[in-house]
């Protein structure tokens, strides 16, 4: 059967307004100390995190009832959502319990329904896996209670986002922006180089750190998905939003020539083994946690910088490294006119039709859920009505006020919007693919083909 997106589920019309307000809201995150000067301190006039401590949503009481609740978090991010999950067990009475779902998760749901089984809550990475799932029949609608607080507190694109063919079936609890570079800011001041602007730049700057005697770009090559963000970046700053659209479809083949001019690009960094932390057959043994924490640990760190969404924030946690001052962040570098942004989210989906699944949509949709991951760090929401003065520093802040500034202008994640047995699961599709590249990258032709054959047996075409 032919698998086609739902064209709701690409409603961004232009990167250029958000791509701009990332800039703006990082350019005090620079070597002019804006962001250890605003860490918890309200920079922007908020008066430092907090915010309300009222609650905004009344929830039901589910004394007895029993919650199983699935995601991809491992490490701090699943201690995070775990506090989360912990204040609605206190407010309702519910007992939840999380499951880790493993980077497949839809082979993991598939076995749980096959088995009888499913968990009540799933927070999917993948728009194209919450179609899949709705056309199956396996998600249940959101509830009036859930859709009030969705309507209340997010911009129409995100709304968009977690329905299909007009049933709004999930609520974007977490959101990324997946266009950061983040950075050593130690060995940035040792190499004597500054925060690079276009690919060109990078590839300087990632030539001078690696002669100061830091290897310069640290790759989580061993997780597929990280790749894809390579990818991504580059062919949407140089092939442009209509073309990033098409090929998000399908509807143009991955043996395009503009894919063979991003390969080619990304094959400039990938093609150098001195510039990547491990070499290319380190990159491909290293994890993501792993990718960011070796950039930012000990006196002499393992790389200098890794390209990375926000939500690395919470492993740099993790070291002793400070969001701010330690470890700093700028704008993916402009491959062609405009620096790109692509944007990732977890979205939250119910597999059992019950009270206490709706309550836990409802509350993932409110502003009191949201602030209490924000007040623990390396996260941020699309929750429009969130006070911004909940943000753990003043970075995320940063990150934060320009995603809801973007309103509905945003490009979302291209292999998040895939079947997934493309674009989603680990050692097949594009995951495999282009960790086949990043160990030959000269291969353009060969990964080409690949990604063609694997993408049309996916989309059905």
């Amino acid at each position: 059967m032919r698998r086609r997106l739902d064209r709701t589920a690409v409603r961004a019309t232009t990167a250029v307004a958000v791509g701009t307000a990332l800039a703006l809201a990082l350019a005090g995150c620079g070597s002019s100390g804006g962001g250890a000067k605003d860490n918890g301190s309200g920079g922007d006039g908020s008066g430092g995190k907090g915010g309300s401590t009222a609650p905004t949503v009344q929830l039901p009481r589910l004394k007895g009832q029993k919650l199983q609740v699935t995601a991809v978090w491992t490490g701090p991010e699943r201690e995070n959502f775990v506090k989360v999950l912990d204040e609605f067990e206190k407010r309702t009475g519910a007992t939840v319990d999380f499951v880790p779902s493993g980077d497949d998760m839809a082979g993991f749901i598939g076995s749980k329904v096959a088995g009888g089984g499913p968990p009540d809550l799933a927070m999917l990475q993948q728009v194209g896996v919450l179609g899949e799932f709705a056309r199956k029949g396996w998600l249940k609608p959101l509830g009036a209670a859930a859709k009030a607080q969705l309507a209340k507190n997010y911009s129409k694109g995100w709304q968009d986002l977690g329905a299909h063919k007009g049933t709004p079936y999930g609520v974007y609890f977490k959101a990324s922006n997946k266009s950061l570079v983040w950075y050593n800011a130690k060995a940035f001041d040792n190499a004597g180089t500054q925060e690079p602007k276009t690919w060109q730049d990078f590839l300087k700057t990632a030539q001078t750190l690696s002669e100061s005697g830091v290897e310069p770009v640290s790759v989580g090559g061993a997780d597929g998905w990280t790749l894809t963000d390579w990818f991504e970046n580059i062919y949407l700053s140089q092939a442009g939003p209509e073309k990033y659209d098409q090929l998000a479809q399908h509807k143009i083949k991955w043996t395009d020539a503009s894919v063979k001019q991003a390969l080619t690009t990304l094959g400039r960094l990938f093609g150098r083994k001195d510039l990547l932390a491990g070499g290319n057959s380190g990159a491909l043994q290293t994890d993501f946690p792993t990718s960011v924490t070796q950039t930012f640990s000990g006196d002499t760190p393992k790389a200098a910088m890794v390209s990375s969404a926000d939500f690395a924030a919470a492993n740099i946690t993790q070291t002793k490294a400070k969001v701010g001052t330690d470890a700093k962040v700028f704008p993916f570098p402009a491959v062609g006119a405009k620096s790109p942004v692509v944007t990732g989210g977890d979205v939250a989906v119910a597999l059992k039709d019950s009270k206490a699944a709706q309550a836990l949509l409802t509350f993932l949709a409110s502003t009191d859920a949201a602030k209490i991951w924000a007040q623990a760090g390396g996260f941020i929401s699309p929750n429009k009505e969130l006070d911004q003065a909940a943000y753990a520093d003043g970075v995320m802040r940063r990150i934060a006020k320009a995603l809801i500034a973007a309103g509905d202008d945003f490009r979302f994640d291209m292999s998040d919007q895939a079947p997934a047995s493309f674009g989603g699961k680990p050692g097949q599709g594009e995951w495999k693919d282009l960790q086949d590249f990043l160990k030959n990258p000269k291969d353009i032709a060969g990964t080409q083909g690949r990604l063609e054959k694997d993408a049309a047996k996916s989309f059905g075409r």
